[in-house]
């Protein structure tokens, strides 16, 4: 997959980040609260579990906001982003596609995902963001566990 050319003019990043929460004005402008690249599960199990217990843990649900924010240059019109993820196993799971509209210049877009996602293993998961097919950017979230042993 090819990455998109700057020379072309445009759509630039701005800002690319997960976040627990975004607070948008009246004008436009947006708060990006709590930056997230590392979340890490608790996990408590009663009594000395066998060392393979501890690499087994249920999948991990987490709700997140990824946000993406671009800046036009020379594009204009409509053009289709597609979120990718990618777990530490290479596996890819199923895209979130959407549209954003440029009108060019200084005016931006703003892509603000709210999902809750489910990470089933311990390791490092990338987001791949593509736009028309081309890559954008890609980015990294970190899971990891915590194991508390209780009497």
């Amino acid at each position: 997959m090819k990455g998109v050319d700057p020379t072309t003019g445009g759509p630039y990043i701005q800002a690319a980040a997960f976040c627990e929460q975004v607070l948008q004005e009246k004008d436009g402008i947006l708060s990006l609260i709590r930056i997230v690249d590392t979340i890490t599960q608790e996990v408590e199990i009663k009594g000395t579990p066998p060392p393979e217990t501890l690499k087994e843990a249920p999948p991990l649900r987490y709700r997140l906001k990824l946000v993406l924010m671009l800046k036009a240059g020379k594009a204009r019109g409509p053009h289709q982003v597609k979120i990718t993820p990618i777990l530490p196993t290479g596996e890819t799971k199923t895209p979130f596609i959407g549209t954003l509209h440029f009108e060019g210049e200084e005016k931006g877009a703003n892509l603000i995902l709210d999902f809750a996602f489910e990470f089933p293993y311990e390791g490092l998961y990338w987001f791949e963001v593509c736009l028309n097919e081309h890559l954008l950017t890609q980015l990294p979230l970190r899971v990891r566990r915590s194991i508390s042993v209780l009497p």
